[in-house]
């Protein structure tokens, strides 16, 4: 029979780990602050003020003062030093003169009523621009909006059509000459899309590096001239005995 009230294969059974929903409080999982100490304290309970316990102060050496090695100059006392009096030989301070006012610049006959009680006195000026009457907004400078249309404001409007002038573009008045023709789009180079083929360039000769200056030729040259490598009988010159760049000798010849 008591088989019978179970539906399933289910059976209750000890869960193998804890379940939240067995507890109805998050359990050890927070740690709640205390309420005691300075630090962690619980930010809801009124924290009382804390004292710390320190040990007792050392015991200062019997040496910590440095005695007699100084010399205190007999001369300074508490209130400066005590010296008799000293004078030097300056020059005159250099005054400043500023201009004060005179007698005749007062006027103490208008100082009565600061001085005495006077009734009060009023004076008649003209009107000042700050308060002027007119600078308040008149009934025209509102502008109550519009009930009709799209732009109301607080109402609600119907939609509105507007109608407008045929276009001229794709109409029968459209001129298709002024359309751009075949010539005038660039045509794309196969090289961009498809894969490049080898390109060559023909370049001029290369000339090797060398002597680019004039040279003399055959018939330049003398060799019947050339006696260097015939024997032949010795060759007297007649030369001059002075130098080039001596003065000739000038005769005036009258």
């Amino acid at each position: 029979m008591a088989e019978e009230v179970w539906v399933g294969t289910w059976r209750p059974h000890r869960p193998r780990g804890p379940i939240m929903a067995l507890y109805s409080s998050p359990g050890p999982k927070y740690l709640i602050p205390p309420t005691t100490g300075f630090v962690k304290h619980t930010p809801t309970k009124l924290r009382a003020p804390a004292f710390s316990f320190r040990g007792a102060p050392m015991l200062l050496a019997e040496n910590c003062s440095p005695g007699p090695r100084y010399s205190v100059n007999p001369k300074v006392l508490r209130t400066g030093k005590d010296l008799g009096p000293a004078f030097s030989i300056l020059g005159r301070y250099r005054t400043k003169t500023k201009l004060t006012p005179g007698p005749g610049d007062y006027f103490p006959e208008k100082s009565t009523k600061h001085v005495f009680d006077s009734a009060p006195s009023h004076s008649i000026s003209a009107r000042t621009k700050t308060f002027r009457v007119d600078s308040t907004p008149g009934p025209a400078a509102y502008m109550l909006p519009v009930v009709m249309g799209p732009h109301t404001v607080g109402k609600v409007s119907q939609p509105s059509f507007s109608i407008k002038g045929r276009s001229k573009l794709g109409s029968f008045s459209d001129d298709l000459h002024k359309t751009p023709g075949p010539a005038a789009y660039r045509q794309t180079d196969v090289q961009v899309t498809k894969f490049k083929a080898p390109q060559y360039t023909m370049a001029a000769r290369v000339e090797p590096p060398g002597d680019k200056t004039l040279k003399p030729g055959p018939g330049a040259h003398s060799p019947e001239k050339v006696i260097l490598t015939k024997p032949c009988a010795p060759i007297v010159t007649f030369g001059i005995k002075h130098s080039d760049y001596m003065t000739p000798l000038v005769v005036d010849v009258e």
